[in-house]
């Protein structure tokens, strides 16, 4: 069972949730006052971006679309250097200061020859389609932590949130994002240097955690439809990290959890009404239901899927039963399943050092280095 803390601090944690979202039902945001839509909120501290490498990972903050709040976080681990470009070990108080020195400055410029290409794996963040962001300091961590494991590049994905901007707008942001990377990678249409030089399109992935890993699944059928028009960006595998899926027909998880840690089931209803616009409401709707028919092209066409679920997550069966589907069609779908764990237990702030966020971060790495190595055979950089 989850220990005393967790349960405490789910009970706050809960209650100024709730108390959020039905202040927002009840007096929507006024969206003509944001029309680019917000990406983050003013109570949810953030971690400001460090463009040099002082703990093995340099990060950079980009304007993708220049009429709505959509950006991206760029997480560069020192792999991407050639081994005699990379920086010299530091002590802590030196890359303390180094960070500090760094502060808005432009940091690492790449030199333009001979870049080593990694690599990328595009994110999209939990938090109900209301919350979290891209640069907030959990998801900062667990992106770097995920950039090392991996020796990729991690591209963060700061789309819009509810309930300014309704279904689709995240959608639509992370398809968006895919696209801006293809133009990344070459060298007339790219204006991120980073990218440019360092990234392989090629070798894409797609990570999403709770909502997120909706976002993810979205994208990765829309490139399956979309085919070679993506070219050069190739998405190989997606990871959905207890995915936010719904449906009407409850499930055994839904029965017994209801009332669960974290997101319970009465938070997340709250949390799709402001999503979904009201005349689109339903569990049933492709967003929620990735089962539910018209969903999208054939299962058997989608790519390699790693699922995570959580033992005490109340949604929890409906992501068993989506990577089940996917294994009756032959996409391999394997199912990481951590006991004594709860939604977000990988990604939540307060849990990121636990024994179980670990070992689930060294899994999927482990798993997903199969199809981003070069050759597709594990650790063949």
């Amino acid at each position: 069972m989850p220990s005393i803390t967790v349960k405490l601090y789910s009970v706050f944690f809960k209650m100024r949730l709730k108390n959020r979202l039905q202040s927002w039902i009840q007096t929507p945001p006024d969206e003509s006052s944001n029309q680019e839509g917000v990406r983050t909120r003013p109570q949810e501290p953030v971690s400001a971006s460090n463009p040099s490498f002082t703990d093995g990972i340099a990060t950079k903050d980009i304007r993708v679309d220049p009429s709505t709040a959509l950006s991206v976080r760029i997480f560069l681990p020192e792999l991407a250097l050639l081994p005699s470009e990379r920086p010299q070990p530091k002590s802590k108080a030196e890359e303390l200061s180094l960070k500090s020195e760094n502060n808005g400055d432009q940091g690492y410029t790449p030199s333009g020859q001979n870049c080593r290409k990694l690599p990328i794996m595009l994110q999209f963040h939990g938090g109900g389609w209301v919350s979290g962001s891209n640069d907030s300091v959990a998801n900062d961590s667990f992106c770097q932590r995920i950039a090392k494991l991996c020796d990729a590049i991690v591209v963060a994905v700061g789309y819009r949130l509810a309930p300014e901007s309704k279904y689709p707008a995240a959608f639509e942001d992370g398809l968006k994002v895919l696209n801006w990377l293809g133009k990344q990678s070459n060298n007339s249409t790219g204006d991120e240097p980073w990218l440019v030089a360092h990234a392989d399109p090629s070798r894409c992935v797609l990570l999403g955690a709770s909502c997120g890993a909706n976002i993810a699944d979205y994208v990765a059928r829309r490139t399956v439809e979309l085919g070679k028009e993506l070219d050069p960006v190739k998405v190989v595998a997606q990871i959905l990290m207890y995915p936010f899926f719904l449906a009407n027909e409850p499930t055994q998880s839904e029965i017994r959890l209801a009332n669960t840690y974290f997101y319970d089931k009465a938070i997340c209803l709250l949390a799709w009404q402001l999503f979904l616009p009201k005349d689109e409401f339903s569990l049933e709707h492709p967003a929620a239901n990735p089962l539910a028919p018209n969903s999208g092209p054939p299962l058997k066409l989608m790519p390699p899927t790693l699922t995570v679920v959580a033992e005490h997550d109340w949604m929890r069966d409906q992501g068993v039963a989506y990577s089940e589907e996917l294994r009756k069609v032959n996409v391999p779908a394997p199912l990481l399943d951590y006991k004594d764990t709860v939604h977000e237990f990988a990604t939540l702030e307060m849990l990121l050092k636990t024994p179980q966020a670990e070992a689930c971060a060294e899994d999927i790495c482990i798993w997903v280095k199969k199809y981003i190595s070069l050759g597709c055979h594990e650790f063949s950089y």
